[in-house]
């Protein structure tokens, strides 16, 4: 097998991905997230809820979301269906579509968001209804 090094000149030509040592946690009233890596038209974030706290209710004109639970339990609210998902199970959150997160457990709820889209910035949230009084 002949393996060719990339300079730095056409590192970015060659690979879309993004460094993920330069992203951090960001904390929320809800609790936090960390995004884990970034490539065009994809973002992959860890998501971590504290017992008995939930996201707004809220929608993304660009991008579609998908959900894996990793721990703990999620009540989830997509348009007009509500679900429990535990470890293992995941759904699938289209763009446009109301949408709400939250830990109705007693241990943090550990998740992994997918995004896909043309515009992944977290601008692009519309909130409908929100417990920490966020616009």
């Amino acid at each position: 097998m002949v393996v060719s090094s990339v300079s730095p000149a056409n590192s970015m030509t060659m690979s879309p991905y993004t460094d993920p040592s330069q992203f951090e946690t960001v904390t929320r009233p809800w609790g936090s997230f960390t995004t884990l890596e970034e490539g065009i038209g994809y973002k992959i974030k860890r998501i971590e809820v504290n017992p008995g706290h939930r996201l707004s209710l809220q929608m993304h004109h660009h991008r579609s979301e998908h959900w894996i639970v990793v721990s703990g339990t999620a009540k989830i609210v997509c348009g007009e269906k509500e679900q429990l998902l535990e470890a293992n199970q995941s759904t699938y959150v289209p763009q446009c579509t109301p949408h709400r997160l939250e830990n109705p457990g007693v241990i943090k709820l550990v998740l992994i968001e997918v995004q896909n889209g043309e515009y992944l910035g977290e601008d692009d949230i519309i909130r409908f209804q929100d417990d920490y009084a966020r616009k």
